[in-house]
């Protein structure tokens, strides 16, 4: 079985990188259009993190997305489109950008939970985990807490039905941020109020599982972690957060750890990512901790750095280091 997994690791990497090839012929062109700032932020493992390449259609896609929200913004430089000009920015992958629009937008919008939510989303992107937790704690006060506030997609998924509210994704990046920091304890608060007031539907409810599961087990918190799992059922309908409910199905038992990886019909570097992180993880459980690393490794050979499961890749093996 280990050659199976390394050899479906590599191809996953292998497999990324050959869609990446021959891309340059109209992309000079396309670039001209906006000008985007290359090297972002170094990784925990003091790799340089740059603007990965994207084919000519992507970039033409996400530049014209940029184009309009610049528009919209300069018509009118409300709290919404301040929002919106920032997310364009960083689905071109320009964090630094995004978080100077959104902190001139809190200059005008001093208590915008929102503003703060997406600041320390890309807080989290850059590696800056401190600044994130600082910008949650102000999201988190400033939010009502008494309803649910449906935020809208920017890549609608198949159904096209947003499933993500505001309160969910302030609560799930706050604890991500204290777990990414090895702060277990932190985030499991954080992780189990989000679990029982906002995540209100299958996908938000096991992508909290998944994560709360694994907090619970890096704490040896088995039975809790275990009384997680029990939640889950096969017959879940989800819509968009396939990676995060394989992982549970795995850590049930119910899906072979070889066969963990699905990416079709996704981005390979993200599954790799995604999936890699829990692989990884499971076999830190089990006490297999060079087995670990070495998928750990495989995680950040990658490209997708700013996924959670890579990130999160980055920080075990900052640790074991």
């Amino acid at each position: 079985m280990n050659r199976f997994l390394a050899l479906g690791l590599s191809l996953l990497v292998v497999l990324f990188s050959n869609s990446c090839v021959n891309k340059k012929a109209d992309e000079n062109e396309v670039e001209q259009a906006v000008e985007l700032k290359t090297e972002q932020a170094t990784s925990l493992l003091g790799k340089p993190l740059t603007i990965p390449e994207r084919s000519p259609e992507a970039l033409a896609r996400l530049t014209k997305n940029l184009e309009e929200a610049q528009a919209n913004f300069d018509a009118d430089p409300n709290e919404l489109n301040t929002i919106w000009l920032g997310r364009r920015y960083a689905y071109l992958s320009d964090y630094r950008k995004a978080i100077e629009i959104y902190t001139e937008g809190l200059k005008k919008f001093p208590k915008s939970y929102r503003l703060y939510r997406h600041r320390g989303h890309r807080f989290i992107s850059i590696r800056e985990f401190d600044m994130a937790i600082a910008d949650y704690e102000k999201a988190y006060t400033f939010m009502p807490k008494d309803q649910i506030e449906i935020e809208p997609d920017g890549a609608p998924n198949s159904r096209n039905i947003p499933l993500s509210n505001t309160q969910f994704n302030v609560l799930y990046h706050y604890a991500l941020a204290y777990y990414l920091e090895g702060k277990f304890s932190k985030a499991e608060k954080i992780y189990t109020e989000l679990l029982k007031e906002y995540s209100r539907n299958p996908d938000l409810y096991v992508a909290t599982a998944d994560w709360l599961y694994m907090t619970l087990r890096r704490q040896n918190k088995v039975e809790a972690a275990q009384s997680i799992l029990d939640t889950i059922m096969e017959d879940m309908d989800i819509i968009e957060n396939d990676s995060y409910f394989r992982r549970l199905l795995m850590y049930q038992g119910k899906l072979p750890i070889e066969e963990l990886y699905n990416p079709t019909g996704e981005d390979v570097a993200l599954s790799l990512a995604t999936q890699g992180y829990g692989m990884g993880n499971w076999y830190l459980y089990q006490g297999d901790t060079a087995k670990a690393k070495e998928i750990f490794q495989q995680v950040v050979d990658g490209s997708s750095w700013a996924a959670f499961g890579y990130i999160a890749s980055e920080a075990e093996l900052a640790r074991m280091q």
